[in-house]
């Protein structure tokens, strides 16, 4: 299912950029915007520029993030790419704000469901992920000063009009994807469980985050459990519950907002 839904989301992206962005030199954020931005000013078709300039960045995930989100991504950055070769570029509106609006909606949808059911869509979103889990720096504020060059690099190409257009399609895109994701970057995750120790020794393998764990019992049973807390970004939610259901099936995961976090981020 999880791999369906990101075909599908890939084909969204696709449609969005072939139909709403592109015909009107408007980019998109992330790789997928520097793709079109060579695609429109080279005879290079935009498919295969996207997953030649995703592979090296996918080889550093492979090493950084791990085997199974690397393999996610594979899988749509290719099904991106065979839809950007496939798919005919033709407007379907002549209004270059209503495509840009458009554009940026369903290219949001298609980005958001990817990351709540694959955890990142590659290309920048890799590199953020990676500098964020050695620094404080938030994944959203990565992302959005490397889409600031996008947008300058639009604007010295094809003038500043179409730089707004672009400006304006990469905040909307940000805004359904939180809308579809979650709103919040960094979130608490409370993990009651029976097996606090495979899950521990896991999670520091897999995932660049402090834990804290305490012990308790349940308030019915009197069973012994292990509390373990954590904070991590929007993008290491799905991976932390795989590696909890994967050892404690019955574990039970509360997440909610952070509002600030103060002191080390990442695991020492």
């Amino acid at each position: 299912m999880k791999y369906f839904i990101v075909i599908i989301s890939s084909f969204i992206i696709s449609f969005a950029f072939n139909f709403f962005l592109v015909p009107h030199e408007i980019l998109s954020s992330g790789i997928s915007g520097v793709a079109i931005l060579i695609g429109l000013i080279t005879p290079f078709d935009i498919g295969l520029l996207n997953f030649l300039l995703n592979l090296p960045i996918l080889i550093l995930g492979y090493y950084k993030l791990g085997k199974e989100i690397t393999l996610n991504t594979l899988l749509c950055v290719i099904s991106l790419s065979i839809f950007l070769y496939v798919l005919p570029v033709h407007a379907l509106a002549e209004n270059t704000l209503l495509s840009a609006i458009f554009g940026g909606v369903l290219g949001g949808a298609g980005v958001g469901l990817i990351l709540k059911y694959s955890g990142t869509s590659g290309g920048l979103d890799i590199i953020a992920i990676i500098i964020s889990r050695t620094s404080n720096v938030s994944v959203g504020l990565l992302l959005t000063a490397m889409n600031g060059v996008i947008v300058l690099f639009s604007g010295f190409i094809f003038g500043w009009d179409l730089a707004l257009y672009t400006l304006i399609s990469i905040f909307i895109t940000g805004k359904i994807i939180d809308a579809v994701h979650t709103n919040h970057i960094k979130l608490t995750m409370q993990i009651v469980t029976t097996n606090g120790e495979q899950i521990r020794q896991e999670l520091l393998q897999s995932i660049y985050r402090g834990i804290t764990i305490s012990d308790g019992y349940g308030g019915y049973t009197l069973e012994k459990k292990q509390i373990l807390m954590m904070i991590v970004t929007r993008y290491e939610t799905i991976k932390v519950k795989e590696i909890v259901r994967k050892h404690d099936a019955k574990a039970f995961i509360n997440i909610f907002e952070t509002v600030e976090v103060d002191g080390e981020f990442a695991k020492n």
